[in-house]
């Protein structure tokens, strides 16, 4: 889901365009050929400077996300849908931290500290 950046998270503007694009094309709602909005309509959808905006498609497109067609726009490269499967777990997984009322950043470390050691 696109949304307004957080501009109090800490983290860069651009990297948190760059990891909601991402998300929505890993989770299969943008697809293969999709055409991303017009970065005026982006740069309206997150609230930040047109700059911005063409950094994080940027990144996308070296990261192989997307490609962009000149004059056209930007457009998803290829699919990357998640196996449906992981995302259950990963939901399941989510419900537990939240029974046992672990926070978000809180269960990022746990992740983190897992899967290096996994």
């Amino acid at each position: 889901m696109l949304r307004k950046v957080d501009k109090h998270s800490g983290v860069p503007a651009y990297l948190q365009i760059t990891n909601m694009i991402k998300s929505e094309i890993l989770l299969g709602n943008l697809q293969k050929g999709s055409q991303l909005s017009s970065i005026r309509e982006l740069q309206q959808i997150f609230d930040v400077n047109i700059n911005t905006v063409l950094k994080a498609l940027e990144k996308l497109k070296s990261e192989g996300y997307i490609e962009a067609e000149q004059g056209v726009g930007y457009f998803v490269k290829k699919d990357f849908d998640v196996d449906k499967k992981v995302i259950e777990i990963i939901k399941t997984c989510v419900a537990k931290l939240k029974d046992n009322s672990i926070d978000y950043y809180t269960a990022i470390l746990i992740f983190e500290e897992v899967w290096k050691n996994e």
